[in-house]
């Protein structure tokens, strides 16, 4: 089967995804905000089709992706088949009308569905994949079965679980907290606290075998390590999300774990060039908790859940995430060429997250306008990381 056909059938099916869900999605607003829908629409079309463009070609042109001519239609943008152009015209088609779905709203009326999407936080599904992935890719400069099992599981089910246990465990102060019942995190009914545990459970424990069997003991530990972090952030018994400090760790060891798993399976070479990146990693990991925890300050205590961030305070843990991300960039001039230049990603944080450095906790609240900047903030680090690993493979 060619190429074209492949893509255009993509679009097809996006195109039919997109019109029922447009049928739901649109007649709940009004009929004087679609047109600026359609215009967002029009724009986030612009903005991926420029950058599949220019990525696509400095991926093909870097020799990470290789096309067999007689499987395209013959037709290129640059160095890329026109064929790749589907992936953006189906999230244009697809992904708008998905998230009116799953906009604001009570948690009461949306359908199970949308709120099981909703409690795997989608905004934040490739924070976790991406490092597995890039980790595995550059490891191995190779595509294959256990990168896509991988990817896949850091992207959805993990995030699931992680999240969804989360919002079953704190849905009495989620409550109270005005940022639950959106992008930010899910309110859920106490009716799906039971099914989202089932879901969660059932969709990582397969994936997890099937990652055991691929590695050896190391890979088996650092599974069970992800894995075990993720349960203990929020479980009762464990509730480390409840303990200053150990909060930020544990946090951190969700999204540097996928990266250590996928450096295991890959079977790559620990030197310290790699133990310093990991941990820039790690303490770029504790800083965004430590700062996301500032803007729940006021909810949590009323709630009677500890954080960092109740411990300490608004102004020492908005400082202290400081410090994390300044030696975080420090570790990384530690690092092989073209990993120093990674030290510059750190800039855009510090200057985020600065004006609050002085913050009370009266006004702890107000972070959360920088926080919604980090969310951003870490797209932008995607990007300029892609690009770096580009580089790198180029120089490799």
């Amino acid at each position: 089967m060619s190429y074209a056909v492949l893509a255009l059938a993509g679009v097809v099916v996006a195109a039919v995804g997109s019109i029922v869900l447009a049928v739901v999605a649109f007649r709940r607003r009004p009929r004087s905000s679609r047109w600026l829908t359609l215009a967002a629409v029009v724009a986030t079309g612009c903005v991926l089709f420029a950058l599949t463009a220019v990525f696509d070609n400095l991926m093909i042109g870097a020799g990470l992706f290789h096309y067999p001519p007689e499987r395209l239609s013959g037709t290129y943008i640059g160095l890329a088949p026109i064929e790749d152009f589907a992936y953006p015209l189906a999230g244009v088609l697809l992904l708008p009308t998905l998230w009116l779905l799953l906009e604001r709203g009570s948690s009461e009326r949306r359908h199970g569905f949308t709120q099981l999407v909703l409690a795997s936080r989608p905004i934040s599904w490739i924070n976790t994949a991406f490092p597995f992935g890039a980790a595995y890719l550059m490891t191995t400069r190779e595509i294959d079965g256990v990168l896509l099992l991988g990817f896949l599981y850091f992207l959805i089910p993990y995030n699931l679980a992680m999240y969804g246990i989360n919002d079953v465990f704190d849905y009495a102060s989620d409550l109270a907290n005005p940022r639950k019942g959106g992008i930010e995190g899910a309110l859920l009914p106490p009716r799906l606290h039971r099914p989202i545990l089932w879901v969660a459970a059932l969709s990582n424990i397969p994936f997890l075998l099937l990652l055991a069997t691929a590695g050896g003991p190391t890979v088996w530990i650092a599974l069970a390590v992800s894995a075990f972090a993720v349960v203990a952030y929020s479980a009762p018994g464990l509730r480390f999300k409840e303990r200053p400090f150990l909060d930020s760790i544990t946090s951190s060891t969700h999204f540097v774990s996928p990266a250590v798993v996928g450096l295991l399976l890959a079977g790559v070479r620990i030197d310290w060039p790699l133990i310093l990146l990991l941990a820039a990693f790690f303490l770029w990991g504790m800083a965004a908790h430590a700062f996301g925890a500032v803007q729940d300050i006021l909810p949590d205590r009323a709630a009677g859940i500890r954080s960092i961030a109740t411990a300490i305070g608004a102004r020492a843990t908005v400082r202290f995430a400081l410090l994390l991300w300044v030696a975080a960039g420090l570790l990384m001039l530690g690092t092989t060429w073209p990993g120093p230049l990674a030290a510059l990603i750190a800039i855009p944080y510090l200057l985020n997250c600065l004006p609050f450095r002085s913050i009370t906790d009266k006004g702890s609240a107000a972070t959360n306008r920088a926080w919604r900047r980090f969310i951003a903030l870490n797209y932008l680090s995607g990007f300029l990381v892609t690009v770096l690993l580009i580089v790198e493979w180029r120089l490799a």
